[in-house]
């Protein structure tokens, strides 16, 4: 018999159509812009690509596609966006989202200054009124070549806070073609992917809609997250969580805040899933702290389970 508390998230309709697609870029709006800009050039390697109305910064890495937008106001995510690879991808979505009664819209080319050829955009608020940018292939100059002690290789992941996890993962999975990797069995918190990796989003109830519940930029492997979390210390940057290792993923982990309070994970030894190669069924596991910490079940102050805190 089911546990009363049970949530069983579904894969529908157009479900796994995605296979190369990753994160892209966000935005944040933050109080304090020049803070923020100097924080993540000198703790992270990002480096102003140019400005943005209002006195808001574009932040990368070399001169790829850009990272981080940064927009002065009150604490709040300003949009997050995903470069999609797959053939016919971008009109694909746009078709599913169309059908499905969405509201898009042309992305501004601003967005994908470093095209690779005709790169086609589109824009469209999430359930939660959040707005999502879908774009197509761009340059990454600066990724995957860096000291990687010294500077992420990329960034990997973001999870959105909301207040239905099952109507968010609903509209990635069911319209615009992610998959299911993990659940918590309460149906609180969802891993979605889109490519080999583990999760390029994450869901998780945070009892309110418009905000980011943190994001993730990745680490070679484990002698580089070693080297991290000394240089962290070295930086003057306090851990707020971690190092552990999250069950869902198995990616090891440690995290931190930026000025604004926007919450920073470094993760390396993220899990991959070859959907060409095996038939996955996606894993529930129990809503309790060492599920989401497989070392010891230590939690952030901001990070709560149903169960066992």
């Amino acid at each position: 018999m089911e546990r009363p508390n049970r949530v069983v998230l579904q894969e529908r309709d157009a479900a796994g159509t995605l296979t190369s697609t990753a994160v892209s870029h966000i935005g944040f709006h933050v109080p304090d812009v020049a803070a923020a800009a100097s924080f993540y050039g000198r703790v992270l390697g990002l480096v102003v690509q140019g400005e943005l109305e209002n006195g808001g910064l574009r932040l990368g890495w070399g001169t790829g596609h850009h990272v981080v937008d940064l927009i002065e106001g009150e604490k709040s995510l300003a949009y997050y966006g995903f470069e999609v690879r797959d053939t016919d991808g971008i009109e694909g979505i746009r078709k599913r989202l169309l059908a499905a009664g969405h509201d898009v819209s042309e992305l501004d080319p601003s967005f994908i200054d470093y095209a690779l050829g005709t790169a086609d955009g589109i824009s469209v608020p999430d359930p939660d009124g959040n707005i999502v940018h879908f774009h197509g292939p761009v340059e990454r100059q600066g990724e995957n070549a860096a000291d990687t002690g010294r500077r992420p290789i990329k960034f990997q992941h973001t999870t959105v806070g909301t207040v239905d996890v099952a109507a968010m993962a609903a509209f990635f999975v069911d319209v615009v073609g992610f998959r299911i990797s993990d659940q918590l069995e309460d149906g609180k918190f969802a891993w979605l992917r889109s490519d080999r990796d583990h999760h390029t989003l994450a869901v998780v109830e945070i009892g309110k809609a418009g905000d980011i519940d943190h994001y993730s930029y990745d680490l070679a492997e484990w002698e580089d997250f070693k080297a991290w979390c000394d240089r962290l210390t070295d930086l003057g940057v306090d851990v707020s969580w971690g190092p552990g290792r999250h069950g869902p993923g198995n990616n090891l982990f440690v995290f931190f805040d930026d000025p604004a309070g926007n919450h920073i994970e470094l993760s390396a030894e993220m899990e991959k899933f070859h959907d060409d190669r095996v038939t996955y069924v996606p894993r529930r596991w129990k809503p309790i702290p060492t599920s989401v910490n497989l070392w010891g079940g230590q939690l952030a102050t901001w990070r709560k389970t149903s169960e066992g805190n």
